[in-house]
């Protein structure tokens, strides 16, 4: 697939679907990212970009916060458990050159560990190109100052979580409590900080394939089945509860292996909103 993508793409979208249903390959994760995404394109029509902007020094204002950002990132992590060490160096790299690319953006914390996820897969200059693809393409105004795509989104899932659940939704409306405080570093995070591992790769296959739908889709299975019931709600009546069951949500609602009924309406994204 991946040496005759443009065919496959173009002719048996389907089948390449299917197959990130079904799980990309470990071995083939990273270059089936770059290929789903665009990002190899991208990246071939700019060849020395990368290297032009690493050169470069950057805005110290970024650079303070960025540095400040990294030993946060995946602690454990063989790549960036090591203050200074060839992860966290590829990170910082990725992140500042980021900066670069978009000054009128600049850095959010909620990049680095999409960043970081895409370097256990990549090498930095590719991981760089996906990482503006994610920005751009797929969740675009997430990163903005004023975070306004992220607050349209959360409205949006909000209006979406009523036809999926409306126990969930008149729960939350009768405690006011807005989208942006459960969902943003579900959203702007792509859920690598909130999943185990192994959903997080699954999430992303997906992800890649068919776009910020899928987000919406867990997000809205995450809600359905955390307070989406009388008997769930027993243990959470006030804002504070449910806002602490959003946190730490059951772990059996979040394993790869998963399953919940299709017909529980799970088919809509933004398009059901009318946007």
């Amino acid at each position: 697939m991946l040496s005759n993508w443009d065919k496959w793409m173009a002719k048996r979208h389907k089948k390449i679907k299917l197959r990130c249903q079904k799980g990309i390959p470990p071995a083939l994760r990273g270059r089936a990212w770059q290929y789903l995404s665009g990002s190899r394109v991208k990246m071939d029509q700019s060849p020395h970009k990368f290297d032009e902007l690493d050169s470069m020094a950057g805005d110290p204002k970024w650079l303070d916060v960025i540095e400040r950002d990294l030993h946060r990132q995946f602690p454990f992590h063989e790549m960036f458990v090591a203050r200074g060490g060839h992860g966290q160096q590829d990170l910082f790299r990725v992140l500042k050159a980021y900066t670069l690319y978009r000054p009128d953006e600049g850095y959010c914390q909620a990049q680095a560990p999409i960043a970081a996820v895409l370097l256990m897969h990549m090498p930095a200059e590719q991981a760089f190109w996906c990482l503006v693809q994610i920005c751009e393409k797929y969740l675009p105004g997430y990163y903005s100052e004023k975070l306004e795509a992220i607050q349209l989104d959360g409205r949006i899932l909000f209006a979406l979580l009523r036809k999926v659940s409306a126990v969930a939704y008149k729960h939350l409306s009768k405690q006011k409590i807005d989208p942006i405080l459960y969902m943003t570093e579900w959203f702007m995070c792509a859920f690598s900080r909130t999943l185990p591992w192994s959903s997080v790769l699954r999430v992303w296959d997906m992800f890649f394939c068919d776009g910020v739908k899928i987000i919406f889709r867990v997000a809205l299975i995450l809600l359905k089945y955390t307070i989406g019931s009388t008997e769930k709600l027993k243990s959470c009546q006030g804002q504070y509860e449910t806002m602490e069951k959003l946190r730490a949500i059951d772990p059996k609602y979040m394993q790869e292996g998963f399953s919940y009924p299709r017909d529980c309406g799970i088919a809509h994204h933004r398009a059901g909103c009318g946007t």
